[in-house]
């Protein structure tokens, strides 16, 4: 019971999804329990991803046979993801950017980085990370498109969910990932008004356990639509990215942020993304 009640706390605080009324009082709340269900943010991944693979799904079943079918499913499917979320992640990308564009000062940066305001940087993020989103989705629809109309089709178990499973995959990849931040780098900021504080503070061995569970069993799910090289030359990418945020949150913060987390689950996705695509 109470791994549900761990993961429906991760859903309130990851997602726009209401749990509430009786559901919210039988869920409960503690800074204890919000800490443990940091274990369950690859399990939001799921979520998250299963929303955007279906959306994806029926565009593309919908849709005109077209070149351009794929960016239009690509656009609306990062559409439904942002408003499943809520632009969470988003806005800690762009609250990052701008605290790091906007200064070279590690406390003039953090200050910046409370400012709800979007400045330039963050307003350049943003733009850059959705049209990289959309045009890796939309260039691994075209791959897809192009491998399936081939007369000798390689040995590729495709059958239309090669972007589905890439949007699960990615979703669930890039929500492990930054979990390390926690274990690796102490949380810095305003920690007495922050609202990630006791999510980031710390996390257990359990807690990684339990995430590299939902991380590993989507792998195995995937690789049922994605040949297995392409995945790991992914996940890759995915890892180096996570090494360069983590040097950079050290180096400039002497730490992390709730907002680094959501920064760097927005890098991890996007390199998931493009990793795949080299690799296909």
């Amino acid at each position: 019971m109470q791994f549900i009640r761990h993961y429906l706390l991760a859903v309130q605080f990851f997602t726009r999804i209401p749990v509430t009324g009786a559901l919210a009082a039988w869920t409960g709340y503690s800074p204890a329990m919000l800490r443990a269900s940091a274990a369950h943010f690859p399990g939001i991944g799921w979520l998250v991803g299963a929303v955007a693979a279906g959306v994806y799904s029926l565009l593309m079943a919908l849709l005109p046979a077209t070149d351009f079918a794929p960016l239009v499913a690509a656009v609306l499917s990062t559409v439904a993801t942002v408003l499943l979320t809520g632009g969470f992640h988003e806005d800690g990308l762009a609250d990052v950017t701008d605290g790091l564009g906007g200064s070279y000062d590690r406390d003039r940066a953090l200050e910046i980085m409370k400012d709800s305001r979007v400045g330039a940087f963050g307003a350049m993020a943003l733009v850059l990370a959705l049209l990289g989103k959309v045009a890796l989705l939309a260039l691994l629809g075209s791959v897809e498109s192009a491998l399936s109309g081939m007369e000798e089709a390689p040995d590729l178990p495709l059958d239309g969910w090669l972007v589905a499973a890439a949007l699960f995959t990615a979703h669930v990849v890039s929500r492990t990932l930054p979990l390390l931040l926690i274990r690796a780098l102490p949380h810095v900021g305003d920690t007495a008004v922050s609202k990630s504080k006791p999510l980031a503070d710390q996390i257990t061995l359990t807690s990684l356990g339990v995430a590299f569970v939902w991380f590993f069993s989507a792998l195995a799910l995937a690789s049922y639509a994605l040949p297995a090289m392409s995945l790991i030359v992914a996940c890759s990418f995915s890892v180096i990215a996570l090494l360069w945020m983590g040097r950079l949150f050290s180096r400039r913060l002497q730490g992390f942020t709730g907002d680094c987390l959501g920064a760097t689950q927005q890098v991890c996705e996007i390199a998931f993304y493009l990793g795949l695509a080299i690799a296909l």
